[in-house]
């Protein structure tokens, strides 16, 4: 399902306070219980540093950002990616739980995609590791499906007028992955250097592709 938007809204910043409000409410209590839990012998916290690291390292937006970084450059690729992008991203070696189903949106001049899962927190794994809070979060569950464009302002995404939004809405059957614009003077770059352009709010759609002056040589 897709949704889409026109409509710029005025807004003040209640995302950025009130959630981080939220958010660091639940990060404290996700903290006291992971040491109680630790405390009373239910987890070992060596191999709970283990998951996490594999989640932030090897299966996470490095993944996502090479699947991008291959379509950009790699017509073929891309077009694979349109057709069966669970079988062209498998092809990276990026595939398991969370991953079964998934389909691109591309992001152009005239349209820009967001992802959402509205009704739990349905995401990507193999290309994007473990959903961010914020993802999971009520505030943003309803908000991006009712006022993407002042929710990608809070972000810092500001977008022409006439740029159309599209809000997908992921689930059990279906994960989307944002292929973000490729950035103007990158022809020529390898596909190394282009993926590190590319974050993950990039590829749930709150964000863009880094702007490659600013990147490191």
């Amino acid at each position: 399902m897709a949704h889409d938007n026109h409509d710029d809204h005025g807004h003040e910043h209640g995302h950025d306070h009130g959630e981080m409000s939220h958010l660091d409410a639940m990060e404290v209590r996700v903290r006291a219980l992971q040491s109680l839990l630790v405390e009373k012998g239910y987890v070992d916290p060596k191999a709970l540093d283990l998951i996490v690291e594999t989640y932030e390292t090897r299966i996470g937006p490095r993944n996502g950002a090479q699947v991008v970084a291959r379509a950009w450059s790699d017509e073929a690729f891309m077009a694979r990616l349109r057709e069966d992008a669970t079988a062209a991203i498998g092809e990276l070696g990026f595939s398991g739980r969370q991953g079964e189903h998934m389909h691109i949106v591309e992001n152009s001049p005239d349209t820009h995609n967001m992802v959402v899962c509205t009704l739990c927190s349905c995401y990507p794994w193999p290309v994007l590791g473990l959903p961010p809070v914020w993802y999971k979060s009520a505030p943003y569950r309803s908000r991006a499906v009712s006022e993407p464009r002042a929710v990608l302002g809070e972000f810092g995404v500001e977008l022409p007028s006439t740029t159309r939004i599209r809000v997908w809405d992921s689930t059990a059957e279906l994960r989307y992955l944002v292929i973000p614009m490729r950035p103007a003077g990158t022809e020529g770059w390898s596909e190394e250097k282009l993926a590190r352009l590319v974050t993950r709010d990039s590829m749930i759609g709150t964000g863009l592709a880094l702007d490659p002056a600013g990147l490191d040589a």
